[in-house]
């Protein structure tokens, strides 16, 4: 596979992504985006798992894969609930430039250090265009700031959700680069996150353990969707690119989200995407055209395939 076939995955992976608030806000309004966030890992684990054992992805799984995958699991739990905290308390537009803006720039620097791969100047470029973009298009959103104390500890926490993202994605990356392959990576990862969030899920879960709440009922359909969409195929996707782009390329390619979920805002739910919109998407497009453009360069290490 090419840079810009692996690119094209990424890319894919990153629409789908995209799709969650508008899934969210067409499901019932008593979902709460915490317990939502814990059952999507909880839920989805347990299939990219099943999925990868179907495939016999773990017959020859590397022994150093497993410090790898606590690792990775931690970063799981942390980007879930650092981003569902820091959206509540720091507002829309703050906690998800905080969230997604850092998240290239931390992956950058967490690969740096963990594998001694600095990133180029084309991705410095692409994600300075991109995270440009993101703020100026979610700061052209009207009314989503947050205010006072709980703006400045929902921004830190969502800062701790993209160094969560960089961990788990640098993890993977190595995982992979070490023979794991790429399903059998993300169904270890989302298993053992998702065992991290469970207590998360049932403490959030309306009436504990009975579901009771009838919001859980109605939205089984939503909840059903967010789990294997923008969840496993997403991160199925996700992890094929990642066996050919470097995590710090693949973290800012990931900034597509924000651009889909603001035309989906506008197409399907009626959100104005306004002037500053349209320009805050052109710079996130400028940014991800830079790493997206195929490339002679060599793959980091051959894998094995995905089968």
């Amino acid at each position: 596979m090419n840079t810009g076939r692996a690119a094209l995955l990424v890319l894919a992976a990153a629409v789908l992504f995209g799709t969650t608030g508008t899934a969210q806000a067409l499901g019932p309004t008593g979902l709460d985006p915490l317990t939502v966030g814990s059952a999507r890992v909880v839920l989805a684990g347990a299939v990219l798992l099943g999925l990868a054992a179907l495939r016999g992805a773990f017959r020859n799984v590397p022994r150093a894969s497993w410090p790898l995958v606590l690792i990775g699991a931690v970063g799981v739990a942390v980007y879930q609930v650092g981003f569902f905290s820091g959206v509540s308390m720091a507002g829309v537009a703050v906690g998800t430039i905080t969230a997604l803006g850092s998240c290239p720039v931390w992956t950058g620097l967490v690969q740096w250090l963990v594998t001694g791969q600095r990133p180029g100047g084309t991705w410095l470029a692409a994600t300075g265009l991109a995270v440009a973009g993101v703020g100026t298009l979610v700061l052209s959103s009207p009314g989503t700031g947050g205010s006072g104390s709980d703006a400045v500890l929902g921004a830190v926490l969502a800062l701790a959700a993209g160094l969560g993202y960089a961990i788990y994605t640098v993890c993977a990356a190595k995982m992979i680069s070490a023979g794991q392959r790429s399903d059998g990576t993300m169904g270890l990862l989302f298993a053992a996150g998702g065992l991290a969030l469970l207590p998360v899920l049932l403490w959030r879960f309306p009436g504990g353990l009975d579901g009771g709440d009838p919001a859980w009922l109605s939205g089984l359909g939503v909840i059903g969707y967010l789990v294997l969409v923008p969840t496993v195929l997403a991160y199925l996707l996700f992890g094929a690119g990642l066996r050919v782009l470097p995590a710090a390329n693949v973290a800012t390619l990931n900034l597509a989200e924000p651009v889909v979920a603001a035309l989906l805002g506008e197409l399907v739910l009626g959100e104005p995407f306004t002037g500053g919109g349209v320009l805050g998407a052109l710079l996130v497009l400028a940014g991800l055209g830079l790493l997206a453009l195929p490339r002679k360069e060599k793959r980091r290490e051959p894998v094995a395939p995905a089968a």
